[in-house]
């Protein structure tokens, strides 16, 4: 199994720096869901040496489809997304800019650096099929959990309740490094800094607490279980405006719009009007700074008797 940790029954995963992958099935017939950062292929191993009988892609950030150019290369796998997903590999439509002003974290703060693609797995990807069945996993069936992004799923086993959420909900706050690095548990909403459609995202875990999960194996962070799960995942969802909707940003009160072209509309970018703030303010500082330099540098004059 290489890296991979069992977590559940025919499941497992494996951490991939900032982002987690899983492999489920057994040794000789297993899917992948997602593809990690650019670098992780080598590895992606698990089994007895044969290739995955399909590649799930949970949604097309770079961090989940890092490697999957040289995983297509190495194992000619067929690879499935949820249609609304496809715009983004398949060369069409780049995902809505990050927004670095929500999620008081590091991560997010550098977040505008990050690719949002597309990229071009033209010929190698399809949708996923209508009404949630999943190929190649006849127990399982895919949860269109957008928000996050406009495609993004999970995937559910209903014989023993097992949830693999992808960036639907995660288990540590992606946005602090420290927590990344120590891998702090905690239940969140998706990543903030890359989520469009905060409406979206609320509903979406509305729908995945109301399946009482008895595991949810994240996109980040560590596996958690049992009720401390369950009473989390409520609490998330009946919280989550007050919780994780950003009381400022881009999207905090009108999501980008998008559809099978792929994004169409975007809220104007608060960031230069910040910015510009943030740059008046240091000028009026450093006027103010300067006079009271030049006032203590002034020869003071004392009246004669």
């Amino acid at each position: 199994m290489a890296g991979f940790q069992e977590v559940a029954s025919g499941v497992a995963f494996m951490r991939c720096g900032l982002v987690n992958v899983a492999a489920i099935g057994d040794a000789h017939r297993w899917v992948l869901l997602d593809a990690g950062l650019p670098g992780d292929a080598y590895e992606i191993r698990f089994g007895a040496g044969v290739p995955p009988a399909a590649i799930l892609l949970s949604h097309g950030h770079f961090d989940h489809v890092g490697s999957i150019d040289a995983l297509i290369d190495e194992w000619d796998a067929p690879v499935y997304a949820h249609p609304l997903e496809l715009p983004y590999l398949t060369g069409l439509s780049r995902y809505a800019p990050p927004d670095p002003l929500v999620g008081r974290g590091m991560l997010a703060i550098f977040s505008r650096l990050y690719p949002r693609g597309p990229i071009d797995l033209a010929g190698h990807v399809a949708a996923l099929p209508p009404g949630g069945a999943v190929p190649g996993l006849d127990a399982w069936r895919w949860i269109h959990t957008p928000g996050h992004t406009p495609g993004h799923v999970s995937f559910f086993r209903d014989g023993d309740r097992t949830l693999l959420s992808a960036d639907a909900v995660v288990t540590t706050k992606q946005e602090s490094v420290v927590a990344v690095v120590t891998q702090r548990e905690e239940l969140h909403g998706p990543p903030a800094y890359f989520t469009a459609d905060w409406d979206s995202a609320r509903d979406s875990v509305c729908v995945l607490a109301a399946l009482a999960p008895e595991i949810v194996i994240a996109g980040h962070g560590r596996p958690m279980r049992g009720e401390r799960l369950r009473d989390a995942l409520y609490s998330l969802a009946a919280h989550f405006d007050a919780r994780e909707r950003p009381r400022f940003g881009r999207y905090a009160r009108h999501p980008a719009i998008a559809d099978e072209t792929g994004i169409i509309a975007l809220p104007p970018d608060p960031l230069p009007r910040v910015l510009a703030g943030v740059g008046a303010a240091l000028a009026v500082a450093g006027v103010v700074a300067a006079g009271l330099r030049a006032a203590r540098r002034r020869p003071s004059t004392r009246l004669g008797t």
